[in-house]
């Protein structure tokens, strides 16, 4: 056998070797304290649809390279605290129940497939948030169908009902339940406290009461053993001394003075017990209304309770319905000066496209006058020209004047004229003329319309035809 051969026959040993090392490190085994989750391709469930894990606890499995893999989940218990405030009991009383509850992954095949499913991967202080919360809504569930009664003197119903409602719920994501501890319930009123007043009440007065009883019986117990003890030495007496009446009398009269003194002890004794079934009978009464204060004080805070949250919804309701009437007041507004806003815009462009089309007009008279602005201007006068002067006779047109009196005395004035004629010529002068018309509006007439005269003084009319013109007018 050549050297070759030696060492291919080393290297086959060597991988088989390594092949055997290999397929043993995939074999798993399972701590009793963990359950193994094998997840991948791990086959297929009875109806046929596919597995998302398999679990395996207390055991060992090989897990296939490549197409499989596993993780551990931890069964040590969790000790949650669950300090309960303020749970709403079935009187709507509010108590407090502290407890702690001891959960872990339950290795039942089903909830382990749970716990496989919802819990793989999550650190333990996430499991026990996870089941505290779930512990939480089911205990203020239970308390809600429960009277403070229930809950303070049958624990064993209230524990039992925890267990059961609680147990259903975790089983949904893996966990058991293992222990429940239940301290002191205790309520903001105090009922659970008066309560506890009044039971220890009537057990002290009961105590007292037999107490009372005992001493009586053994007090009356005590007197008849003594007289049937006397009447039996007195008839022993009276039959040895039958004779010795002196001792008889004395005997009678210390037999009477000792059932005196008994029927004194037994008034004493009766009296003792009747006084201390009074007291016993005065403090169950105290108790029972102590108790019933404390239950009026919790229905009238309950009650005044439920009319303070329902003025807080009326208020509520009313500052919800003032904010959308303002809302809507602002959005009409809003809208309404949109409006307006558009329509200003719309005739500033209107207007805007005015002048522009006016400045365009000029332009193109200006244009057509050769550029010469002064003829361009001529032109703009004189087709307005016909306008200005109706705007003229249109000043005095429109006067209504149905009657005019003048009082003359037929004299003249300084201008050589009647107070008729100097009326007239006043009213006519009250028509602008045409060249004072531009002169206002900053322009001044063509020459080919004519030049302004000097002022001549005026020919007075005839005072007789004026006085005809007024006398036809009456």
């Amino acid at each position: 056998m050549g050297p070759s051969t030696i060492i291919l026959v080393a290297v086959i040993g060597i991988l088989l070797f390594s092949l055997v090392l290999w397929f043993f490190s995939r074999y798993k085994k399972c701590p009793s304290d963990k359950v193994m989750v094998i997840y991948g391709r791990v086959g297929k469930n009875v109806d046929g649809t596919t597995r998302s894990a398999k679990c395996i606890h207390g055991g060992a499995a090989f897990i296939v390279p490549v197409i499989q893999s596993y993780e551990f989940l931890d069964l040590t218990p969790l000790s949650i605290p669950v300090d309960l405030k303020s749970a709403l009991s079935r009187q709507n009383i509010r108590v407090d129940v502290p407890s702690r509850f001891t959960v872990g992954i339950s290795t039942e095949p089903s909830v382990m497939q749970n716990a496989a499913e919802r819990l793989l991967g999550l650190q333990l202080a996430e499991i026990q948030e996870l089941a505290k919360d779930i512990i939480f809504g089911q205990l203020r569930l239970i308390i809600a169908t429960m009277d403070i009664e229930e809950l303070n003197t049958d624990r064993d119903k209230f524990l039992e009902a925890v267990s059961r409602n609680v147990e259903v719920e975790l089983k949904k994501i893996g966990l058991r339940l293992i222990n429940v501890n239940m301290t002191d319930i205790s309520d903001e009123s105090g009922y659970i406290e008066a309560l506890g007043k009044e039971a220890a009440a009537k057990a002290i007065n009961d105590a007292k009461k037999s107490v009372a009883e005992k001493e009586r019986d053994g007090s009356i117990g005590e007197a008849n053993a003594r007289m049937d003890e006397r009447i039996n030495v007195s008839k022993a007496d009276a039959e040895a001394i039958q004779g010795e009446n002196l001792a008889k009398t004395e005997i009678a009269m210390s037999n009477a003075t000792l059932r005196e003194k008994q029927a004194e002890a037994l008034r004493i004794a009766t009296a003792a017990e009747k006084i201390q079934a009074a007291k016993a009978l005065e403090e169950a009464y105290a108790a029972e209304k102590e108790a019933e204060e404390a239950r009026s004080a919790r229905e009238k805070a309950t009650l005044e309770a439920d009319v303070i949250v329902q003025t807080e919804i009326q208020k509520r309701q009313v500052e919800l319905e003032a904010e959308a009437e303002a809302e809507k007041i602002r959005r009409k507004a809003q809208g309404e000066a949109d409006a307006i806003y558009a329509r200003m815009a719309a005739e500033a462009r209107g207007m805007e496209e005015i002048l522009r089309k006016q400045a365009a007009g000029f332009a193109e008279i200006v244009k057509s006058a050769g550029g010469d602005a002064e003829a361009a201007l001529k032109l703009l006068i004189a087709d307005k020209l016909e306008d200005l002067m109706r705007i003229q006779v249109d000043a005095i047109k429109n006067i209504k004047i149905d009657k005019v009196t003048v009082w003359d005395n037929g004299g003249t004035g300084a201008n050589g004229r009647t107070s008729t004629a100097n009326f007239l010529s006043g009213l006519m002068k009250s028509v602008p003329p045409l060249e004072e018309v531009f002169a206002m509006s900053g322009l001044a007439l063509p020459e080919y319309l004519g030049k302004k005269k000097a002022e001549a003084p005026e020919a007075a009319e005839a005072p007789e035809a004026l006085d005809a013109e007024v006398a036809e007018e009456e």
